[in-house]
């Protein structure tokens, strides 16, 4: 949702209504929030408490419902559908045969493309049949080496899933099956950036790193810690979140191997993404853009939130069996969700010399107070400047290689002789 660029501040609800784009995305929970794993940092399992229990999946009245009016509610020539969880293989090989159906049977000549978020260990011969036949790119869930992953990645019984992921990974290998990886930042994993990362190079040329950064309270009778929004009374930060410092010298760390090793092979999500902001072109992730709320989360009952994060009841936005989805998207209360990215950036923010590369990062993460006693800063600002900090000049050089045409691997050869910040 950057509709436009106003040189001031603030951004009133008026003038983003006037602009507004009617091209959206959507990321669906055919089975909610269910899942065969529990991992102790996953903030969608709570969402079950919402719905009174574990969910069912979607039925395939409101599948059709919900594939109709995304298709036909979007401007947009390319249809994207992210299937999420939870896990959502969960709702079922046939429930997602008959999506595929649907999709054809609505698409009326835009172009459809299925993305899909997995734990990987439902994943079998016929999935990755599939797949390759709808041509799905698969995001799986792979933490780093086996002790990092199976420290939270664990299944109900308490057991690893390290072994299981890597066995879909090599299925979906010989099937031809299009996937990368999704990799928690994690208190196990801080300081081991260069070795989880010339891991996950082993395994894709695709790697999006997510810092996990979680609050918790401990409920009367409760097996595990409950994950709540950070303001809830009694939370704590959770045990596996990282620290700022060790989040931003993780990202160091990973960058300090790529750009020496990697640049144009392999492909880092908030690399390319700031490099993208360096650019001022977008930057092809939510969290690193001016405003948010391009991407409606729709449930496995048509429940509609603004953001895969802020899936809470004063968040609802709405219910696909009453409201479209067009109509959603450009109601006021999403504009003004979207909006409100950059309308609360603290007093911090807006003097900061990087503000244009993060944005204040995702809204999530928002909940620390500045040094002038603002609220609203970035938890991980700390660890955000320390990497923007230690790029600038990465950056800008390969800025300079793409306004002269020129690939931003040219950059390997001068960044092999400047100092490494460790010997890494």
């Amino acid at each position: 949702m950057t509709p436009m660029a106003l040189n001031r501040e603030y951004i009133t609800f008026g003038e983003a209504a006037r602009h507004a784009r009617r091209i959206f995305g959507t990321m669906v929970k055919p089975a909610g929030s269910a899942c065969n794993l529990d991992c102790a940092y996953c903030y969608y399992l709570d969402k079950a408490a919402i719905y009174g229990g574990r969910e069912p999946r979607m039925d395939f009245d409101l599948l059709e419902r919900y594939i109709q009016q995304y298709i036909e509610g979007t401007d947009a020539d390319t249809v994207t559908f992210v299937w999420h969880g939870g896990e959502p293989l969960i709702a079922g090989y046939d429930w997602f045969v008959r999506a595929m159906e649907l999709q054809q049977q609505y698409a009326a000549g835009k172009r459809i493309v299925n993305t899909l978020q997995t734990n990987g260990t439902l994943v079998d011969e016929r999935w990755c049949d599939l797949f390759r036949a709808n041509n799905f790119l698969i995001g799986v869930s792979l933490d780093g080496q086996q002790d990092i992953h199976d420290a939270f990645r664990r299944d109900r019984r308490g057991k690893g899933t390290f072994d299981r992921v890597m066995e879909t990974v090599d299925m979906m290998r010989r099937h031809g099956v299009e996937y990368n990886i999704l990799a928690t930042v994690n208190a196990r994993s801080a300081g081991r950036g260069a070795e989880v990362y010339r891991f996950l190079r082993s395994v894709t040329d695709f790697i999006q790193f997510l810092p996990v950064s979680e609050h918790v309270i401990m409920e009367q009778g409760a097996t595990r810690p409950h994950i709540v929004p950070p303001a809830t009374e009694g939370a704590v930060p959770a045990p596996w979140s990282i620290s700022a410092a060790a989040f931003g010298e993780f990202m160091c760390d990973v960058f300090d191997v790529w750009v020496r090793e990697d640049v144009g092979r392999c492909f880092v999500q908030l690399f390319d993404a700031t490099l993208a902001n360096y650019m001022n072109v977008p930057p092809g992730v939510c969290s690193m853009c001016e405003t948010c709320g391009e991407t409606l989360v729709v449930e496995h009952n048509g429940d509609v939130y603004p953001c895969d994060h802020f899936v809470y009841p004063e968040y609802l936005l709405g219910n696909i069996g009453h409201d479209t989805l067009r109509d959603i998207f450009g109601s006021e209360r999403q504009l003004q969700f979207g909006l409100a990215k950059r309308n609360t950036l603290p007093r911090e923010c807006l003097r900061c010399q990087y503000r244009q590369l993060c944005h204040g990062e995702c809204p999530k993460h928002r909940f620390a107070a500045s040094k002038s006693g603002d609220a609203g800063l970035n938890a991980l600002c700390a660890g955000y400047r320390l990497f923007f900090r230690h790029t600038q000049p990465y950056m800008e050089r390969m800025r300079h290689l793409l306004m002269k045409q020129q690939p931003p691997a040219g950059i390997m050869p001068w960044a092999r002789r400047q100092p490494m910040r460790k010997g890494l």
